[in-house]
């Protein structure tokens, strides 16, 4: 339905009268509450004061000063490859530690050869470890370890101070 004089008329007296966009688009019919607070809007229509909610503001309840603190945790960014190592385990450099017969590049990678990327692959000496593959595994024993590190055990070592 447009919106004709009648209708715009009703729709300022309801307005002020204090009903809601909703109920006046109700009461009109063939128009959404947006629809009145848009011809509210172009008719110029003052805004309304909030009516007092029926219920006062809650007060906030005091914080006590002792019981909890915070305990700052480790960054999990900092130093993640030397805390996931066991302890006593260094690895080598891997641009040394594998034979170059043994290195593979994509299109020689097969299902029992290791996956483990080696290098920038935006570079010239990119490639894959290409050693024997673990059983059921994409990579080797020495890179199965360093890619599958337990958690558990570093979770236990980890763990915030709760005292």
């Amino acid at each position: 339905m447009s919106w004709t004089e009648e209708r715009s008329a009703l729709c300022a007296k309801l307005w002020a009268d204090g009903l809601s966009a909703s109920q006046i688009a109700a009461e009109l019919g063939g128009v959404t509450r947006n629809g009145v607070m848009g011809k509210v809007h172009r008719m110029g229509l003052s805004g309304r004061a909030k009516a007092p909610s029926s219920s006062s503001p809650r007060p906030r309840k005091a914080r006590s000063s002792g019981g909890m603190f915070r305990v700052s945790r480790p960054s999990m960014r900092a130093n993640t490859a030397l805390a996931l190592e066991p302890d006593g385990y260094e690895p080598e450099p891997e641009m040394l530690g594998i034979p170059v017969e043994q290195r593979k590049t994509l299109l020689q990678l097969a299902e029992d050869t290791c996956r483990w990327p080696v290098g920038d692959p935006g570079s010239g000496d990119f490639f894959f470890c290409g050693g024997e593959a673990a059983k059921s595994l994409p990579y080797c024993a020495y890179h199965s370890r360093v890619a599958f590190q337990p958690l558990a055990a570093y979770r236990r070592e980890h763990r915030p101070f709760r005292g």
